[in-house]
Parts: structure tokens; sequence; C-alpha cells
């Protein structure tokens, strides 16, 4: 049987479907994912520093221009829209078989396809705090900020985006709330990761349900496990899905 026709039957008889996704998710939104051959830290860009050390909070404490400027320049997509993946996950939801959305994305694209429940990681580049008085800002703010280390206009605070960088840890709320979500899960999707973040990867193992499907173009230490493993993009394969179960 051809695999997104079985995914789509496992689909029709779940009851508790959560969806575990990456940046690959993003990539056919026009996002550049990380670690794949087109990603930003396989970039032939020369950079001042290795994205891994930008992006690391004490670099952030250190160097605040050169991290903004590389976080505006490679981090911020304000114009991506969702894609067939997002899209189908939302219908998933709002049709009440998909309890969750655990992502390690910071694009906010799952919101704005329309779903709720979506449990971020790694935070979003869509809530910013002013570190001095905890301040609320917005995606829109923080760019129309004219100088390149976005400041409070009240008190002067650099604005820090809720954006989980190396040396942080995750937020528990959010880590206990994901266990919860896929230990109870009959049908684990995984899609567009490469698995070898932690502690977020480590996530996956937390499943006891029936059926996991890995959806990804390049191979992971986890194909082995996957009841169904599929390598087309997200996107496609989701609107392929959306179109045989009506959604």
């Amino acid at each position: 049987m051809d695999k997104v026709k079985m995914l789509a039957g496992w689909i029709q008889d779940a009851q508790n479907i959560v969806f575990f996704g990456g940046a690959g998710t993003s990539t056919e939104s026009g996002i550049p994912d990380f670690r794949s051959a087109a990603g930003l830290y396989q970039s032939e860009e020369k950079l001042p520093y290795s994205p891994e050390v930008m992006l690391s909070r004490s670099f952030f404490v250190k160097h605040p221009e050169v991290f903004f400027d590389f976080y505006r320049s490679k981090m911020l997509h304000p114009d991506a829209e969702p894609n067939g993946c997002h899209r189908f996950l939302a219908s998933l939801e709002h049709h009440g078989r998909l309890k969750a959305v655990v992502t390690q994305n910071i694009d906010g694209l799952h919101q704005a396809a329309g779903s709720v429940n979506v449990l971020e990681l790694h935070g979003s580049v869509h809530r910013n705090h002013c570190m001095k008085c905890g301040r609320f800002y917005s995606l829109n703010e923080v760019m129309s900020s004219s100088e390149i280390v976005p400041k409070c206009p009240v008190d002067g605070g650099i604005i820090k985006p809720d954006v989980v960088l190396y040396e942080e840890e995750l937020n528990q709320d959010t880590l206990i709330r994901s266990v919860q979500a896929i230990s109870q899960a009959d049908l684990l999707l995984i899609g567009g990761t490469s698995l070898t973040v932690h502690p977020a990867a480590g996530l996956i193992t937390y499943f006891r349900g029936k059926h996991t499907v890995l959806l990804n173009t390049d191979p992971t230490s986890y194909d082995h496990k996957a009841d169904i493993l599929i390598t087309e993009p997200i996107g496609k394969v989701m609107g392929q899905l959306a179109e045989q179960l009506g959604l």
C-alpha cells in the first residue's frame, strides 16, 4: 500500500495525534533550516563567528550588536506564510484529532495557520521583553527599531527575544507539557527535524502509542524505528493527506 494512503488510514483511526517538528517544517515557507546541506550552519557566506557562537547567551551579553545584526538578517522572516504542513496540522486540530504541536521552531507559523495548542520548545521571535522592566514588545516593534540593538523606550533596557539561546535552559513548563502530550498520544508524527538537538529530540522517547511516522528529507538516527518513513517534502505530503482525508 502507498505510504501516504496508509498514513491517512492511521490518522483516521487515531484519537490522539501529536506532531513533533523542527526547522524542516518551514523550509517550504522560505525559511532556511539549520543542518541540511542548504542550511544556515552550512552557509558559505563569510561570518565573523560561527552561528552556534553568535546564538549563545554569553555572546549575546558580550556582543549584542553582532548578535542582533545576525539575528535580524538570518533569523527573522516576517513575510513567511504557512505551508501545506502547517495548514494540515491546524485542520487536524480543528477536527479534534491533533492534540498538540511540539515544535523546535521559533517562527510562529503554526499559530499563523490556526493551530492553538502549540508548545514552542525554543521560544518565539514574536515575543520580546525588556531585560530591565519586562515590558512586552512585538516582532514589528523590534524590527522597526532604528537601533541595531532594540532598546526599551521606557528605561533603555535591551529588548531580548524570547528565543532559547545556546547555554540557556528550555522552559520547564513547556517541557513538562510536551512530555505529557507525547506520552498520551496514540499516533506520533515527526517531521522536518534532524533529531540531533537535545534535550528536545529526546522527547520522542516518551511515546508509548501505536504508530510513529517520520517525515524527513534527510536521514536521521531514528529512521529504523519509524513505522512509516517518508522522505518527500513534508508540505507536499501533508497536502496529499489533506486531499485524501477531505480536510
